[in-house]
């Protein structure tokens, strides 16, 4: 009889084993996507973004975008194996190699993306002022706080360090980009100088500051490469008759009008002022200025959180690859600028641009005019846009509202593509580029836009 009950007790028992063990198999614990939080935490950190990057020393464009998009990169990685539906991206960049989350563990994907957010500016802005460091420490704590009170404590603490070791591994690898690295220290180079010669860029009027990262063509790229170029501009022309004397004059006679008040040209002012997003400290950068308008969108649209760190990553990466490649292009033409042009060709030696008015005088950027900067991040990220929210996406841009330091009444526009022309033709009326430039510019971002679309985001 005992050995009966032995024998029965075992079997009831590795039973109730095996019951167990196929319970815990079909009935695994029900862990949460990305998909299933708000996209609020992302969101915050990349509109902090906006304000960081406006005020630190030596983030200009290209170095702004270059930072946005490691930053992008990490928050993205940090969730992304919550997101089913995405890949991770590990495996397309040579030397990047990522942890994984543990199998059978729970995350809090948002606790995640914070983490990688919070380490990734303070590795990419440690030179920020101390208000905006400081802002960004009460950043941090905000969302440690909240989620820390929402989530169980080992799954906080795990999720947390996970998103920390991400951001870390990322910064990490962005210092094998030698060309790229810390470029917030150094955006001139004193051994670099210009090529003289009959219509060839040189420093310009009235602080006649060096060539701004001649040798940002070399910074590693996301998704394009040195095949996407521009091509050819204008040969170099005095005569009256050519086309680029005709440009000249286009932008001089712009610029003018507006000076003078002209009232047929009050739209052109108030392009040129709403677009005009390069003068440091009052204004954010041309490329943080499409990180704003993604924000709008993620805001408007409530999109969700595997959603908006997809979108900011496109978007970071569209607008970092088009600043190498169009910084590269600019120190392949070296072409004179509009100023320089209108004042020692078109006899008038006293004429300025209406950029960035500071000090009773106004701006030119310090860097070669072909092609356009402004373009090339506006068409880039258009196109990356537009296929993340449609190719006939209508919306508001109400970036600088409220300002009145210059026209800041919101512009509306019936899809990126026409946001990104407009946002390009600005910097004629403004006085700082040929017409050439910003349709060269249009055309390289549309090519960088495309090769960041065509990345293996989706399974």
């Amino acid at each position: 009889m005992n050995r009966r009950l032995i024998q029965f007790f075992t079997i009831a028992l590795m039973l109730a084993v095996g019951l167990m063990s196929c319970q815990k198999d079909e009935d695994p614990i029900e862990q949460k996507l990305t998909k299933d939080y708000s996209n609020e935490v992302a969101h915050e950190w990349m509109d902090f973004y906006t304000d960081i990057e406006r005020y630190t020393p030596g983030y200009r464009p290209p170095v702004s975008a270059r930072a946005a998009a490691y930053i992008s990169l990490a928050a993205y990685e940090a969730a992304v194996q919550g997101m089913p539906e995405y890949n991770s991206l590990v495996s397309h960049y040579n030397g990047l190699s990522l942890p994984v989350a543990e199998k059978g563990l729970e995350y809090h994907w948002p606790t995640c993306v914070h983490a990688a957010y919070a380490k990734s500016f303070e590795a990419f802005f440690p030179t920020a002022p101390a208000d905006k460091l400081n802002q960004l420490y009460i950043l941090e704590k905000k969302y440690n706080d909240k989620f820390s009170a929402e989530v169980p404590q080992d799954v906080y603490n795990r999720s947390k360090a996970f998103g920390e070791v991400i951001a870390e591994t990322v910064f990490v690898w962005s210092r094998t980009d030698a060309a790229g690295h810390e470029a917030y220290l150094h955006n001139n180079d004193p051994s670099y100088i210009p090529p003289a010669g009959i219509g060839r860029w040189q420093p310009t009027y009235p602080d006649y500051t060096p060539a701004l990262l001649p040798n940002w063509g070399q910074v590693r790229t996301f998704a394009a490469s040195q095949d996407d170029k521009v091509v050819a501009p204008l040969a170099y022309s005095e005569d009256p008759n050519s086309e680029l004397y005709n440009q000249a004059r286009e932008t001089m006679l712009k610029v003018s009008k507006i000076k003078a008040g002209n009232p047929d040209y009050p739209e052109d002012e108030w392009i040129a002022d709403f677009w005009s997003d390069d003068c440091p400290t009052k204004t954010l950068t041309p490329a943080a200025r499409w990180v704003a308008i993604t924000n709008q969108l993620v805001e408007a649209e409530n999109v969700s959180l595997d959603f908006a760190v997809y979108a900011y990553a496109k978007v970071s990466f569209a607008l970092c690859d088009a600043g190498i490649r169009c910084w590269g292009e600019k120190y392949v033409y070296n072409y004179i600028r509009p100023i320089d042009y209108i004042r020692q060709v078109m006899g008038q030696p006293d004429w300025n641009t209406i950029m960035c008015p500071a000090d009773g005088n106004f701006y030119t950027p310090n860097f070669p005019t072909y092609p356009s900067g402004h373009a090339t991040f506006a068409s880039a990220s258009a196109e990356v846009l537009s296929d993340l929210f449609g190719y006939s996406y209508s919306m508001t841009d109400r970036c600088h509202e409220g300002r009145v330091e210059f026209l800041s009444t919101p512009r509306s526009f019936g899809s990126f593509d026409e946001m990104a022309d407009e946002n390009a033709y600005s910097r004629i009326p403004l006085g700082v580029h040929f017409r050439m430039d910003a349709e060269a510019g249009v055309d390289l971002g549309h090519k960088v836009g495309k090769k960041v679309n065509s990345l293996p985001w989706k399974k």
